[in-house]
């Protein structure tokens, strides 16, 4: 490495730079939000200081990075920032930090009430396939986000007599360990205990179980329904029905936060909306089903 470069901070006088704290560069909601990030940042003509944490052991790393660099701000994206991380970029009192889509920031894109109205509406729709058991399926138990979605999906199978039977959690952020959570769910549970019908926090999730839903076979169908509606979810492996929060309004309003100005007018703004495909229909409904690779076939 160039010991030149560390000797000098990266950002010139003239230059407005955004560090962009991102952890899992792997998991697909992240890379969603990383790709919109660095797009409207292009659009600004901002540069961008990628920050990856892989785990609460590289913080140190980010913010001697963040103290060396002085962007004008920080920008966090991700599924699993722990409280301990964003606490301390947020006491850089120079620098001010901002987590779009977080329900704990100030925002008028996407809020709480969001979270559990995508909830509600995704329990709605799972309901008019006629499914009679219901899961939801988290990455952890201490996401206030994925806790609003659970809330509006449980309250409303109960207003229509119905209630959610099982909740399960995968232990983070990993395709492998949903994939674990739902196969050792099926295996321990007597077929006629078990959920038809799953809501997950967030399409990697949704991916894990849909697999292992399939590899357990034995005539097993369960409706599924994701969370971010990343590019993986159109394709036909998956064919994933799923929630699409407006993304781009999320950055774009903690763009704003950061280096000022409005890029999209408020009479503009995207809902957020269900994308319908195939991996939350009842069995008895073919038609193209066949023609995809989605756990629907089954």
């Amino acid at each position: 490495m160039n010991n030149a470069i560390n000797e000098h901070p990266v950002k010139s006088p003239d230059t407005r730079t955004v560090g962009v704290v991102i952890n899992g560069l792997t998991h697909p909601c992240s890379l969603k939000m990383l790709s919109e990030v660095t797009r409207q940042l292009n659009n600004r003509g901002v540069l961008t200081l990628l920050l990856n944490v892989e785990s609460d052991n590289h913080w140190q790393s980010v913010l001697k990075a963040v103290q060396r660099s002085l962007p004008d701000g920080l920008i966090i994206i991700g599924t699993d920032h722990s409280d301990a991380l964003i606490s301390t970029l947020k006491a850089l009192s120079d620098i001010p930090v901002v987590c779009p889509g977080s329900i704990s920031e100030a925002s008028t894109t996407w809020t709480g009430a969001d979270y559990a109205a995508a909830g509600a509406e995704t329990a709605r729709l799972l309901l008019s396939q006629g499914f009679q058991r219901f899961g939801y399926l988290q990455e952890r138990e201490s996401n206030p986000a994925s806790a609003q979605k659970m809330t509006g999906f449980a309250g409303a199978l109960v207003q229509e007599d119905k209630t959610l039977n099982k909740v399960l959690t995968a232990g983070g952020a990993d395709r492998e360990l949903a994939y674990q959570a739902m196969l050792g769910y099926l295996k321990r549970t007597r077929a006629s205990e078990r959920i038809n019908a799953l809501f997950c926090e967030n399409d990697l999730l949704a991916f894990g179980a849909m697999q292992a839903i399939r590899d357990f076979g034995q005539g097993v169908h369960i409706g599924v329904v994701g969370f971010a509606d990343v590019d993986e979810a159109r394709a036909s492996t998956w064919h994933l029905t799923s929630w699409a929060p407006p993304c781009d309004q999320q950055i774009a309003e903690a763009l704003d936060q950061l280096l000022g100005g409005s890029a999209i007018q408020s009479d503009a703004r995207r809902k957020s909306e269900l994308q319908i495909r195939h991996s939350h229909l009842g069995k008895e409904v073919h038609g193209t089903m066949t023609k995809c690779g989605c756990a629907s076939r089954h």
